[in-house]
């Protein structure tokens, strides 16, 4: 994924920043619980096509990226 093209997208339900997750090819948004998938080297960012995180999922990610 594309440093830059992650820096500019933002998730389209919240308006949040996304993590990108390279073992599931997923751009993820704690704040909306939802993580977008990633084909053929695009990003999907349809709500209808991204999958639900659980509230244990978002808030183990919330913890990884928190800042120090």
């Amino acid at each position: 994924m594309d440093k830059r093209l992650l820096e500019i997208l933002v998730c389209p339900l919240t308006k949040g920043p996304l993590i990108f997750d390279q073992d599931r090819a997923e751009l993820i948004s704690i704040s909306g619980r939802l993580a977008y998938p990633i084909r053929d080297n695009i990003p999907v960012m349809l709500e209808e096509e991204a999958r639900a995180l659980s509230e244990d999922e978002a808030e183990a990610l919330r913890q990884q990226h928190q800042p120090a």
